[in-house]
Order: structure tokens, then sequence, then C-alpha cells
């Protein structure tokens, strides 16, 4: 029977999964998070689902060769509209974009509900999922950061409850930790607001100004992070 290894994107994705949960995995494709899950004994049973028919094959070969048909179903469906809230214990949605993953999570309120956990693995707009998941009353329980060749990824536990107010720079890079690839991840969105600064320097409308001083505010804050991180380094 095949073994699934995961990569260090999908792995630091996989340890937020509560264990013993009931598990649905939104955009599956090679269904290879649920697979690796299933083999561990994290999970007992997953769910998991796709919008399109050639993903889910996919999924459906790689559950055949790990020998876990009797534990997985397959769904159809977009994002979570095929599902209710008295299936599953969590969901991870991973490799999308914040925009992409905060209008799924808008079409199953659900999710909000007391006791539901959603891992969440955004590739682009953090800054608005952050935002819109404060908005929408749910609260970032943890925060991971995993490398993978070059490229930093993070990955959020995400459950109902107030979120304390975030700052600017907190919603673009996510609360301080001293994790050990923070800094990194500091300098990334640092260069970011960089290249961004320079790019609405070009212009004096009211509406380059005033985004001028917003991203100037993250810079600012960023940077005030990145030294509190190299703090807890010595």
């Amino acid at each position: 029977m095949k073994r699934i290894h995961l990569t260090p994107r999908l792995q630091m994705t996989a340890e937020l999964v509560p264990r013993g949960a009931r598990l649905a995995d939104i955009g599956t494709d090679h269904a290879y998070l649920p697979a690796a899950l299933l083999q561990e004994g994290k999970i007992p049973f997953a769910i998991v689902s796709d919008l399109r028919q050639g993903p889910l094959e996919r999924a459906r070969a790689t559950v055949r060769a790990c020998g876990l048909y009797h534990q997985t179903a397959f769904r159809l469906c977009d994002g979570l509209r095929g599902f209710r809230r008295e299936e599953l214990d969590a969901a991870v949605i991973a490799g999308m974009g914040g925009e992409t993953i905060a209008e799924i999570l808008e079409n199953a309120p659900w999710t909000s509900w007391e006791g539901f956990t959603l891992v969440l693995q955004p590739m682009s707009s953090m800054p608005e999922l952050r935002g819109r998941l404060r908005e929408k009353g749910f609260c970032i329980a943890e925060e991971r950061l995993a490398r993978e060749g070059d490229t930093l990824y993070t990955a959020l536990l995400v459950r109902a409850g107030e979120m304390p107010p975030m700052t600017s720079a907190e919603l673009w890079a996510g609360r301080n930790s001293p994790d050990p690839l923070r800094g990194d991840w500091l300098e990334l969105w640092l260069v970011k607001t960089r290249r961004a600064l320079e790019g609405v320097s070009q212009s004096s409308t009211p509406a380059a100004l005033a985004r001028r001083g917003e991203l100037e505010e993250v810079s600012s804050g960023l940077e005030e992070m990145k030294k509190e991180w190299k703090r807890w380094q010595l």
C-alpha cells in the first residue's frame, strides 16, 4: 500500500488538525493531507471535496492506493456548500487565495458556530482574510510557518470567538511569535510594503496619499515586530 509523505507546507497544515476530528478537506486535489492523517490514525474519517471532477478522481486514486476507501467519502461541490455542520468537526481549506477562503466561509455561516475548527492555509490576500475572519466572529488561535524550497507559507488555526483588535502590521503578517522562521517572514512582508510604497509614491492623488500613509504604518509596525523577534532570539 502507498505511504503518503507530506511536503512541509502540507505537514504544517496537518499538524493543526485536531486529533479525532471528522474532517472535510476542501479543494482536496490529490487528497494527500487527509490520506496522511488517516494513515497516522489522527483522524477516523474524512470527506474530500472539490469543485471539479478531475481533482476528485485524483483523490479517489490516492485513497484507493492507500487502502483508505472505507474511511473516506467524496463530494463534488463548491466549497462547503455541499456539507452540513453535523457531519464535521473540522475543515481544512489549503492552497487557495485568502479572498476565496473568506467567500467559502461566508457561504457556510455554521463554520463560526462554537465547537467547529478551521485550518486555513492561504496563498495570498492574507490581510483581507485576517480582517474578514475577525468581522465574521472568528478567532485565530494559532499561526504557524513552514519553508518549502525558497518559499515561506503560513497556516491558521481558527475557531469561533472574539478576536482582539489587530494592528495594520498584524493584519499583514500575523501576530508576533518567537518562531525561528518569523524573521524571514517579517522581512518578506517588509519587502512587499517597500515595493508598494515605491508604486504609490509616483502619484499625488488623495487616494495615493492615503494609501501611502497606510503602507507607512504597516512598514513601521513590521519593523517593530522584527526588533521584538530579534530580542526573543537572544
